[in-house]
């Protein structure tokens, strides 16, 4: 009998119109052009960059608009397709006969609904908006002719969006969080009262809310280094790849397309022998941007290498580091994509010379693709922006992750020994590469992350794949946790009492919620009304912080997190404690899970004899 084969699901993505210049954010060391953007504002700070990025990037759509004159409001409306929309304008499909309503200077009001997708998250919405006509032609599509229209709003649509809806989400979410974290503390308080009946119990409530709040606390006061136009050091990114042919080509291009001196960036993808087409792709887009123009000098600083065997994304990532020629390196799995900006930001905090490692943040790239993805945008960001931003407050970031991260080359060949051949209990210690070399940071120097140095990522959009992956990530976060714990006690005194408590919580969740969810109602006949209560306030502190910060419609999915994490991640944790010697990862054929199948596979051919069952 065959297996039916999967489905592979379609993933959302948000497309940005392709540049005409491939290279459209390095800059020119001739002076030919300014960074600029499409409207020509020229500006080389990387804020100012930002900002002209957000205003004049292009997206692909295809959704309905409908026209209509704007003294006429709701009159003689007409339909339409748009087909590339900004922030500041929109271009839109119409049929020839459109052609004696819209003219050059014609004033209409535009109504449709942004899908979730077409713009970056937040811009979903059903807008109405006014804006003017400023070019006209047309073009054959499937032998009919079509008529194009560029529109150009009236307001920005980040203008417009502030007023219509951002604006109340930033003030319901910051009231909706002062009276969540107010109850919190009102029911811990509460807690107090009944520890003669459980000691143990509501002692571990109120430490864990207590961590939980601190954690928000310090988060928000987080702010990320500043750019000092004149810190510029010298940086290799090192792209480690196995099997990644739908994305590698991608990854590459953006981290050769930033905002960063020519002289001082250079781009290394070691591939480990991947099965798939990956090197071909590899060699097409290296090849492609070496004709793009000698001024960038990408012969000198893109370049690639095959590793003679399959060793591991470590062993990647060292001969990387080996073949490096600058002072930092910047780490980038090879699914994952940087903003043009993002390597300026992530190395600011270097600045200070006990600053041993960076991490940059990242979003999900395939947000909007279905449930599984939109759950993982909020709980990454408030991973994120919350959680590493606290640990960034006492320069001990636990985990430097593998998406985005700067080391000091130095440190990475000092550890690389230990780092390749590391094992625990044993077995070789092939995943929570990020982790493990963290703590050899973190154990001599300081650990950061930068807000501001953003990349996106493609995660797991199916269910089996992303519980594999959270099982892999459990097992390395329980490994390196009792690692660090050996030193960890000589950093800040408030942030080892912090990550001590974060170590003990997590590992007696299961412990508490069976005792709150089963043992209470079945022995005590008591709802445990009280719990779930708590349950749903640390839920609203994860979504309406991810509603304050990204003003986005998602938000509602942290709730979805909160209760798919305690009824089915929660219990990998148990798993986790009895399983975490394991090497395999479980998503990708890696040698260590070529050998588990292997035995696997032995093991059942030996059942099957045992049993007298044909072959």
């Amino acid at each position: 009998m065959f297996k039916k084969k999967k489905k592979k699901v379609e993933e959302v993505l948000t497309v940005s119109r392709a540049d005409r210049r491939l290279l459209s954010n390095v800059p020119d060391p001739e002076n030919i052009r300014a960074q600029a953007d499409r409207r020509g504002q020229a500006s080389d700070a990387p804020d100012d960059l930002d900002k002209l990025r957000l205003l004049s990037l292009r997206y692909m759509a295809n959704f309905d608009i409908v026209i209509y004159p704007r003294k006429q409001l709701k009159k003689n409306g007409f339909k339409g397709r748009a087909v590339d929309i900004s922030s500041t304008g929109l271009l839109a499909e119409f049929g020839p006969a459109a052609a004696k309503r819209l003219f050059v200077g014609k004033n209409v009001a535009i109504h449709g609904n942004i899908p979730p997708g077409t713009m970056p998250e937040g811009f979903e919405s059903s807008v109405k908006l006014d804006a003017t006509v400023v070019r006209c032609f047309t073009r054959e599509d499937d032998g009919q002719e079509k008529l194009l229209v560029a529109f150009e709003f009236a307001k920005p649509l980040t203008e417009y969006l502030q007023k219509k809806r951002w604006g109340y989400a930033i003030y319901t979410s910051s009231a909706m969080l002062l009276v969540s974290t107010l109850f919190i503390m009102l029911m811990r308080a509460e807690s107090v009262i009944y520890f003669k009946y459980n000691i143990l119990l509501y002692l571990y409530s109120l430490i864990a809310a207590a961590f939980l709040l601190t954690r928000y606390f310090f988060g928000a006061l987080y702010r990320d280094v500043q750019v000092n136009p004149d810190f510029t050091p010298g940086v290799s990114i090192i792209i480690p790849c196995f099997n990644e042919e739908e994305w590698i080509h991608r990854t590459i291009l953006s981290c050769v397309n930033q905002n960063y001196p020519i002289d001082k960036l250079e781009v290394i993808v070691v591939d480990d022998r991947s099965t798939d087409r990956s090197v071909e792709q590899i060699e097409k887009v290296i090849q492609m941007i070496h004709r793009e123009a000698e001024r960038f000098m990408t012969k000198e600083r893109v370049r690639m290498y095959v590793l003679p065997e399959n060793g591991g994304k470590r062993v990647a990532l060292v001969k990387g580091v080996e073949m490096a020629k600058h002072d930092l390196v910047v780490f980038v799995d090879s699914d994952s994509f940087l903003e043009p900006t993002a390597i300026r930001h992530l190395v600011q905090p270097f600045q200070d010379p006990k600053m041993g490692g960076v991490a940059g943040r990242t979003d999900v790239e395939n947000k909007f693709t279905n449930s599984i993805t939109k759950l993982q945008t909020v709980r990454y960001y408030i991973a994120f922006r919350i959680m590493k931003a606290a640990e960034a407050w006492f320069d001990s970031v636990t985990c430097l992750s593998g998406p985005l991260s700067c080391y000091r080359k130095d440190l990475v060949i000092k550890h690389s020994e230990a780092w390749l051949t590391q094992k625990f209990l044993g077995q070789p210690a092939t995943f929570g590469d990020d982790r493990s070399m963290t703590n050899f940071i973190l154990e001599t120097h300081r650990t950061s992350y930068q807000d501001s140095a953003i990349c996106s990522t493609i995660v797991p959009s199916d269910m089996g794949v992303f519980l594999k992956q959270q099982m892999r990530w459990k097992r390395s976060w329980l490994r390196e946790s009792l690692r660090a714990s050996t030193f960890i006690w000589r950093k800040e005194p408030f942030m080892a009492l912090f990550f001590y408590i974060g170590l003990i919580v997590p590992i007696a969740a299961p412990v508490i919620v069976l005792y709150n969810l089963v043992y209470v109602p079945i022995v005590h006949r008591v709802f445990p009304g009280t719990f779930l209560m708590g349950l749903l306030l640390m839920a609203m502190l994860m979504s309406l912080a991810h509603l304050l910060y990204r003003k986005s419609r998602l938000w509602l999915f942290g709730f979805v997190f909160c209760v798919f994490y305690e009824f089915v991640l929660l219990w990998q944790m148990p798993v986790a404690w009895v399983t975490f010697w394991k090497s395999t990862w479980g998503t990708r054929e890696t040698p260590q899970d070529i050998e588990a199948r292997k035995k696997k596979e032995a093991r059942r051919q030996k059942n099957k004899k045992g049993f007298g069952l044909p072959f």
